[in-house]
């Protein structure tokens, strides 16, 4: 018999398979977005720490770490902070990251501008068309955005 990884027993993969996740942590951030209204970031996971920020409802995060009622997340500009989970929820959002944004009627260039927004709107993704998007701001105001204007 071969002396090999792949012949070697699970009794002695198990643990060299457990340090290989612990080295390389997690494998993927989960993607989420405010439920709420608003909600406010702070600097800790707790309603004792500072308030870094406020975010709208839709706004997307990427959260990399969980303390029991807390999570701590990552923005679409890299910034870090805290949030309680109760104020996130599995939605499909994204934000505009350009400065000046169409939003139009139809997924397609020639369709009418309805609206247009700056960077840094965030909008709950309700439907997909190759390279557009069909958003809606937490006013109600529904459009499609091209995927490149969006993280």
């Amino acid at each position: 018999m071969k002396n090999n990884f792949v012949n070697r027993p699970l009794k002695y993969m198990l643990p060299i398979l457990v340090l290989m996740m612990i080295i390389a942590g997690p494998v993927a951030a989960e993607r989420m977005a405010v439920k709420a209204s608003i909600a406010n970031l702070r600097s800790g996971p707790g309603a004792k720490y500072d308030v870094l920020w406020q975010v709208e409802k839709f706004h997307p995060m990427l959260v990399i770490e969980k303390r029991k009622n807390w999570y701590k997340i990552k923005d679409f500009e890299g910034d870090m902070a805290w949030i309680h989970n109760s104020l996130l929820g599995k939605i499909n959002g994204v934000i505009t990251t350009k400065a000046k944004c169409n939003v139009r009627s139809k997924p397609d260039k020639k369709g009418k501008i309805l609206f247009t927004v700056e960077r840094g709107v965030p909008f709950k993704v309700l439907k997909r068309s190759g390279n557009w998007i069909r958003i809606e701001h937490a006013d109600g105001e529904i459009g499609w955005i091209y995927k490149s204007l969006v993280w």
